[in-house]
């Protein structure tokens, strides 16, 4: 059961296998420690960690977004037979298993709206029980990790339903806590082309890590949904150089540019079915838009550009009432670079 759980970890778990208590835990290749844990839950460990960093890597949240779930399959199976190195504790988590096997993005709710106890308000929802268990699983693993600045790490990996101006952006979650250099330097050696910095506490996962867990944590967005063996993962192979680079202790690209910045400064929300999101069904992620241009109405709800020019990001008149429908950002890039630790 273990080379057919580590070689094909994703397969394993969208079939349903389970080890039995006795088969749930080894040892593999280079003294790797290995952990079941629960479905899609996969803890290692190397033998002699040469530092005190802990690194949570999730996919599949939602579960239509199938190339980084493939591709922390392949990282699993790499460093199980000794092709990819790791010298720090890792959490594997493959996220909304059930909405993975329908090619689904959920069944009922947006499993990446209900963390941080937003499960409790929805306690009938397919998807509360494993917000609840993704929770639980990440507190236990960064319960036994340093608490050392930079030695909690948490990349929750998706890819955009949209197109994007920039194809492969990231999300850092607001705690009130200065921005990482070293979270940056990442990205840039992830390719990521830009990153969005939210304003306000949220309930996705990587804010609940970065809040509750004390994690530097962030949401890779890295292309566009395709059913699972339609990607072409060589288009990944950034994210997934500089995860593999996390993970081994490797120093990245010190040359990589930094991202480009943007700032959240506005949000449409869906008021009720009547809403109107007055954008083309199909404008990418980013699409800049000038003042006074109205972006949504719903009823008395209006929501029109303030700025001299805002760029909307992950615009969805489809979510249900009360839910966002769009962010819009603006560009803080110098400034945010220029303040770095």
């Amino acid at each position: 059961m273990s080379d057919a759980l580590l070689g094909d970890f994703l397969a394993c778990t969208l079939k349903g296998l389970r080890p039995t208590a006795t088969g749930a835990q080894g040892v593999c290749a280079n003294g790797v420690r290995w952990s079941w844990l629960d479905e899609g839950v996969l803890q290692l460990e190397p033998a002699a960690a040469a530092g005190a960093r802990s690194v949570l890597a999730s996919a599949g949240v939602h579960g239509d977004e199938t190339a980084p779930i493939e591709l922390l399959s392949l990282l699993v199976r790499d460093i199980a037979q000794g092709r990819a190195a790791l010298t720090c504790r890792l959490l594997v988590i493959l996220g909304n298993i059930d909405a993975m096997r329908a090619g689904r993005r959920y069944l009922d709710d947006d499993l990446n709206r209900l963390f941080s106890g937003r499960h409790l308000q929805l306690p009938h929802s397919y998807e509360a029980p494993r917000a609840a268990a993704l929770e639980r699983a990440a507190t236990q693993f960064f319960s036994g990790a340093s608490s050392a600045p930079g030695a909690r790490w948490h990349v929750d990996m998706h890819t955009a339903i949209r197109p994007s101006v920039f194809e492969q952006f990231a999300l850092l979650p607001h705690t009130g806590a200065p921005l990482s250099r070293a979270m940056f330097e990442w990205l840039g050696d992830a390719t990521i082309s830009a990153v969005l910095l939210h304003t306000e506490k949220g309930p996705t996962y990587s804010h609940f890590t970065a809040q509750v867990c004390g994690a530097e944590a962030c949401t890779l967005e890295l292309g566009k949904v395709q059913p699972f063996g339609q990607n072409d993962l060589a288009r990944f192979a950034g994210a997934d150089k500089a995860l593999r680079h996390l993970l081994a202790g490797v120093e990245g690209d010190a040359d990589a540019p930094l991202p480009r910045v943007f700032t959240v400064i506005g949000q449409i929300t869906k008021q009720s079915d009547a809403f109107e999101l007055l954008v083309a069904a199909d404008v990418p992620n980013f699409t800049p838009f000038e003042q006074n241009t109205l972006l949504a109405r719903d009823g008395d709800y209006r929501y029109a550009v303030r700025h001299a020019e805002e760029r909307i990001v992950f615009p969805n008149p489809t979510v249900k009432p009360g839910l966002r429908a769009g962010l819009l950002v603006v560009e803080t890039t110098q400034e945010t670079l220029a303040a770095l630790d």
